[in-house]
């Protein structure tokens, strides 16, 4: 930690904001343009109606803020400690996180400018996510060399406990990046949810990177938050744009990516503990659907159902922040201080 001088990461935290703020006059009328807007469910709650028609794909502006402030900044980091600026943590969170994004837009894409509602189907999807996560995995193993490098195995939460894992990892990392994306993309359904919770996971990592003295984790992590908090400027409600499956995709598969790099892989369900939330929510009503005929929930995801059983939007909405802040705090609190 002390080879770190945390006064440098208030800089990436306010250019990555600054971008995605002066970006989004210029893309969301772009966007507007080529009509590139949100169709809603008809069988959703009755007020989303009235936001048909929102740009979506606007996780265009927090990719592009993360990548023009990780990048330089990670590299100045790094030539100012004299190592090679092609830093493989950077490239992994960087191929994560717009990997992931890539797939998000074509889903998008195929949506509104195709008007094929579904999308990607689901096995398409289901390809790219896989093959994205083996590339991850190929990754992990070319910086594990004889003299140190990435080690497969898992850390138990609050303790010094590690479980040895070699080729095991692969199906891991696959469960995470997969698990990951699509509960994020699951929990994308309200103005601002996502922006806010993730802000909290993103931050949580920030803080583990700067206590594990690795910068490339810090930079990255405050980069997203300051592109979120900059997007949150446009999507907090009522909502002028939305980010779509570009950025919940994206926003997933970089947690996923963290929580391997930090070595905190068994803490991403707490870190992401409302992410998690949403998509067991999903599981649950569609089990309980089929094998008893009956929803546990009025409406899945879990931020619908309290929608329909009366809180505003707003509420919803900043209450899951709440949570989000305090499972980020847990997570913190049992990598670095419970040990």
């Amino acid at each position: 930690m002390g080879n770190i001088d945390y006064r440098i990461f208030l800089v990436p935290l306010a250019v990555a904001f600054g971008i995605a703020v002066i970006l989004g006059p210029v893309i969301i009328p772009i966007l507007r343009r080529l009509k590139f807007g949100q169709s809603i469910r008809e069988e959703g709650p009755q007020a989303h109606l009235k936001k048909a028609g929102t740009p979506t794909m606007g996780g265009v502006i927090i990719m592009t803020a993360i990548a023009l402030t990780a990048v330089p900044f990670s590299s100045i980091q790094l030539l100012n400690k004299n190592e090679s600026v092609i830093n493989a943590d950077l490239f992994f969170l960087l191929f994560a996180t717009l990997g992931y994004g890539i797939l998000g837009f074509l889903d998008d894409y195929i949506k509104v400018v195709m008007k094929r509602n579904l999308g990607l189907t689901a096995n398409q999807k289901l390809f790219g996510q896989l093959f994205i996560g083996l590339v991850l995995f190929w990754v992990l193993l070319q910086v594990r060399t004889p003299k140190g490098g990435f080690i497969f195995d898992v850390t138990v939460p609050g303790t010094d406990w590690t479980i040895q894992l070699n080729w095991l990892y692969l199906p891991l990392l696959l469960v995470m990046m997969i698990g990951a994306s699509n509960a994020v993309n699951l929990t994308d359904g309200l103005d601002g949810l996502v922006s806010g919770t993730a802000v909290c996971a993103y931050g949580a990592y920030a803080i583990i990177g700067y206590m594990q003295s690795n910068p490339t984790v810090t930079i990255f992590s405050v980069a997203v938050v300051g592109a979120l908090l900059g997007f949150l400027v446009f999507n907090a409600h009522p909502a002028k744009v939305f980010m779509g499956d570009t950025g919940s995709l994206a926003l997933g598969g970089g947690i996923a990516a963290l929580a391997v790099i930090t070595k905190t892989e068994l803490l991403l369900p707490i870190i992401g503990g409302v992410f998690v939330l949403e998509a067991m929510s999903v599981m649950i009503q569609v089990a309980s659907f089929k094998l008893r005929g009956k929803r546990v929930f009025r409406m899945s995801p879990l931020h619908h159902h309290f929608e329909l059983v009366g809180w505003s939007e707003w509420r919803v909405v900043t209450t899951f922040w709440f949570w989000g802040l305090i499972l980020a705090v847990i997570g913190v609190v049992l990598e670095v201080f419970i040990k």
